[in-house]
């Protein structure tokens, strides 16, 4: 006889306490529920359940095992579940959490390709700068940035995220190229408001240890698009993600300075709470950005 059905006829009689309700269940013959079991005790070389003419209870093998026959089962069940969804279309209503000035620069100019792509699924959209709980808050997936902190949630990288130190041409020619982090000392930098030290910016030096350098300007904004246009009038140097600066680069109105002292070790995520099945519509933003963006962003290349 089939295991697995063995294995499902013990379970319905164990749930039921009754061969016959088991058997109507299973939409067949309470004699051939009777021989399952039967079978099923004699290739476990064990008496699963106890019977009498008035009544049935499991023995205590018979107890444990059915703990262990009602996981078996509900993982197969969700392993069939899961090959269903995986065939499905993408549909439904998706809420995306996604920080403000990536959203504005890089995810809005893509969401139109997305939503042509995927006509069934219906995005709803929170863009800001504040760490939004997930679940509590009803997100399907957010975009985050930097470096992650431990969690619950999943993680897959979109892209990397490169910090770059840049300056207009004008400002470098007055005041002179920084070949070093601590020559920052004695420049003009433009600073961020909401990171944690707003003062100090975070480098590696020759053997990639971590090195901070405390720095000072004249401007602090918690914006870095207000940062970036305050460097490209030549204000001071400016700390600031690829993803900002990079058609700026290219255009050579902002100049990388300190490049090999950059740290590597931050990325742009889409993060989405745990489950035992990624639902199809979250699936298909996960890949469409990391497809979109990918390990080499259109920003980051910079002849």
């Amino acid at each position: 006889m089939d295991r697995l059905a063995n294995m499902e006829a013990f379970a319905r009689v164990a749930e039921t306490g009754s061969f016959s309700e088991a058997a109507r269940r299973l939409r067949t013959s309470k004699s051939l529920v009777s021989r399952q079991v039967a079978a099923l005790e004699a290739e476990l070389g064990v008496r699963l359940i106890h019977r009498t003419t008035r009544s049935l209870t499991l023995t205590e093998e018979g107890r444990g095992y059915h703990g262990e026959v009602v996981r078996i089962l509900a993982e197969i069940q969700d392993a069939n579940m899961s090959v269903s969804r995986m065939q499905a279309a993408p549909r439904g209503r998706l809420k995306v959490n996604a920080p403000m000035s990536f959203s504005f620069l890089h995810l809005a100019p893509a969401i139109p390709d997305f939503l042509r792509r995927y006509p069934e699924v219906d995005l709803d959209m929170t863009l800001n700068d504040r760490y939004v709980d997930l679940i509590d808050e009803g997100f399907d997936l957010a975009v985050r940035i930097g470096r992650l902190a431990d969690s619950t949630l999943v993680a897959r990288k979109l892209a990397p995220m490169r910090p770059i130190v840049c300056a207009s041409p004008g400002y470098l020619d007055e005041h002179g190229v920084p070949s070093k982090p601590n020559d920052l000392r004695q420049h003009l930098c433009l600073c961020n408001s909401t990171n944690t030290q707003i003062d100090e910016w975070r480098f590696v030096d020759g053997g990639g240890r971590p090195l901070t350098v405390q720095v000072k300007g004249r401007l602090r904004a918690n914006n870095g698009d207000t940062l970036r246009i305050a460097a490209l009038q030549g204000v001071g140097l400016v700390n600031l993600p690829s993803f900002f600066v990079g058609g700026d680069l290219q255009a050579g109105t902002l100049v990388s300075v300190l490049s090999d002292y950059m740290p590597q070790d931050a990325g742009i995520y889409a993060v989405y709470p745990h489950s035992r099945h990624l639902l199809p519509k979250v699936r298909a933003l996960v890949d469409f950005l990391a497809e979109r963006f990918g390990p080499r962003p259109y920003w980051d290349l910079i002849e």
